[in-house]
């Protein structure tokens, strides 16, 4: 067969696979038949040598022009293949902008976190810093230095997680004062917020819950500073209405100690469920520091005083919010959750 009618046949051929290929591993078929070192092209070259040395010019430049052209038209067929390739890719994703979009609910804070951080917005505008402490500590700063004797209850292991024989999960936030005291002398207005450890558990109390720890230290400080101090936090609070009366009571890091209650927010003093007709609700503990807690922190007593107060603040969310199980707080319920807002 003359090399011309080779040649066209094998146009003709090339021409019907490059139509017929539809993806990119067909075009690569055709590819390796016509197009590589190994192909039906590279063997025309081959043919040249059965030529006369007068044809050899001619037909080898024919021969080019021929591969060039194939080379052509397999580059057109693999553009038009992958321009198809990305139409038929953007149809499948594209995205209809008049469609609704998805709902997706916005997250909120945990009841506890709010009411945490309205509790230290009240206080920090009182002038207020905030010392975060240890959770685990030792007997020395969560017991001894808060002036809590040996065989006093708290310290025993039905109430008091123990990690070693003088190391325990802090029981109250009391003990960061006692960190704060060593590196700040007075005068001094601190908070300590954080989570403590007791072995209780019911609707009311649970063995992990969250306390702020307040304390004053300076000259001349009195329980009716407390009072005063604790009249504000309440009414930023509870509302403008709410008041506070301090009754005895007893911690052994304050003397004189007192329970703080709140007129009932309710009921407004008349008597309630809430209040259990009382008109008035507790709220937390506290009372003026004890001389023995600050000289164990190198503060001298004769010239300094100061007061401490303890919030829980499941405590004050369960009553700001009505809830009746503290359970509620640490079950992560979302159909709960989703009715507090900050």
């Amino acid at each position: 067969m003359a090399m011309e009618d080779r040649i066209r046949e094998l146009r003709a051929r090339m021409e019907d696979a490059l139509a017929k290929a539809e993806n990119k591993e067909q075009l690569a078929e055709v590819w390796q038949n016509y197009l590589s070192k190994k192909g039906q092209v590279a063997d025309l070259m081959k043919g040249l040598g059965s030529l006369s040395p007068e044809e050899r010019p001619a037909m080898g430049k024919v021969i080019n022009e021929f591969k060039g052209l194939a080379q052509a038209r397999y580059e057109a067929r693999a553009a038009f293949l992958e321009a198809a390739e990305l139409e038929k890719r953007n149809r499948a994703e594209r995205v209809d902008i008049t469609l609704p979009a998805r709902k997706r609910p916005a997250g909120n804070l945990h009841p506890i976190t709010i009411t945490k951080n309205e509790i230290i917005d009240v206080f920090a505008g009182m002038g207020f810093e905030i010392f975060e402490s240890p959770e685990i500590e030792d007997d020395d700063h969560n017991f001894t230095r808060l002036n809590v004797p040996k065989n006093h209850p708290a310290r025993d292991m039905q109430d008091t997680f123990y990690v070693a024989d003088d190391i325990v999960l802090r029981t109250q936030t009391s003990a960061g004062q006692i960190r704060y005291m060593d590196e700040v002398k007075p005068p001094l207005k601190v908070l300590v917020p954080g989570r403590v450890f007791r072995s209780d558990s019911d609707a009311t109390h649970s063995p992990m819950f969250h306390q702020m720890e307040g304390l004053v230290v300076d000259e001349h400080i009195t329980l009716g500073d407390l009072q005063g101090m604790l009249d504000v936090f309440v009414r930023g609070i509870f509302g403008p209405e709410v008041k506070t009366r301090l009754r005895p009571s007893y911690f052994p890091f304050t003397e004189p100690s007192a329970e703080v209650d709140v007129s009932c927010f309710q009921c407004g003093g008349k008597g309630c469920s809430l209040c259990k007709h009382t008109g008035w609700i507790e709220i937390l503990g506290s009372g003026v520091v004890h001389h023995s807690v600050l000289k164990s922190c190198g503060i001298d007593p004769e010239k300094y005083s100061g007061f401490a107060f303890g919030i829980g603040i499941e405590r004050i969310a369960m009553l700001k919010y009505g809830i009746g199980n503290i359970g509620l707080l640490f079950e992560n319920d979302l159909r709960f959750l989703k009715q507090f807002k900050d």
